[in-house]
């Protein structure tokens, strides 16, 4: 998967998997919009301190450039695992101005934006392979470990071996440090969870997030997955990374069924 670029400069990636051409999905990366630092430059979040007008231009940037049929259905992330459905008006609307809390959104309908904002947490894209409906989650590891893969599966209620499912950068297990209380979230799911954390010289524990992700979309059937190679934190040049940085911006990860 490599970067591409359009219009004044918006650049994002494009999920590597097999899903039929109705269905464009596109995570943005962090260059090509007018955000000042540290959101610099393409900040597409409107919760983190940014200036608003920058944050509405890098949003019209974000539509223009990819062509989207309308203004993506931002949400109010909660680290939960809320599902919106996009095909209930009335929510589509309200999460038009993030009025909606929620960590996953799904449509089965053309010219409805899906987005899940990030930046260092996962953002897990679904696209059912007859193409009938889409979804994306925001999964750090709040939202993975209470469940928000099944609650998205679940909802978008298509059999699991007809669904395709894609990892957008996240941070990696060699950045990603954290306490008892995050294993432990893990393994009171599955033991076999321990796999995906390794001791450090501090005591505490490196956390691998894709594979843990991987292992919860395993679980559910979905075989045909792809991406969660890429690391929010060790590429500034691209990524936002609130574990790096602090204060930073959010990138966008994006899908739609087209008409």
């Amino acid at each position: 998967m490599s970067a591409q670029s359009v219009g004044a400069g918006l650049q994002f990636l494009t999920p590597d998997w097999a899903a039929p051409r109705s269905v464009r999905a596109a995570f943005t990366l962090r260059r090509g919009g007018v955000s000042a630092a540290p959101f610099d430059s393409l900040n597409v979040a409107a919760h983190v301190g940014d200036d608003s007008q920058a944050v509405a231009e890098n949003r019209r940037r974000l539509r223009d450039g990819l062509r989207l049929p309308q203004e993506p259905a931002w949400m109010e992330q909660v680290h939960r695992t809320e599902v919106l459905d996009l095909d209930l008006s009335d929510l589509a609307a309200r999460a038009a101005s993030s009025s909606v809390a929620a960590d996953a959104a799904l449509t089965r309908r053309a010219g409805r934006v899906c987005v899940v904002q990030v930046a260092d947490c996962l953002p897990v894209l679904f696209a059912a392979r007859d193409g009938s409906a889409v979804a994306a989650a925001h999964a750090g590891w709040r939202g993975l470990a209470a469940g928000v893969l099944e609650a998205t599966v679940k909802s978008l209620a298509v059999d699991p071996g007809g669904l395709l499912a894609w990892i957008g950068p996240g941070i990696g297990p060699a950045h990603f440090e954290v306490g008892d209380e995050v294993r432990g979230a893990f393994l009171a799911h599955d033991n076999a969870a321990a796999a995906a954390f390794s001791i450090n010289t501090r005591g505490r524990w490196q956390c691998d997030l894709p594979l843990l992700a991987r292992a919860r979309l395993a679980a559910l059937g979905i075989a045909a997955v792809t991406g969660g190679t890429w690391c929010t934190y060790a590429d500034a040049s691209r990524f936002f990374s609130f574990r790096r940085d602090g204060r930073c911006g959010r990138m966008a990860a994006v899908i739609w069924l087209a008409e």
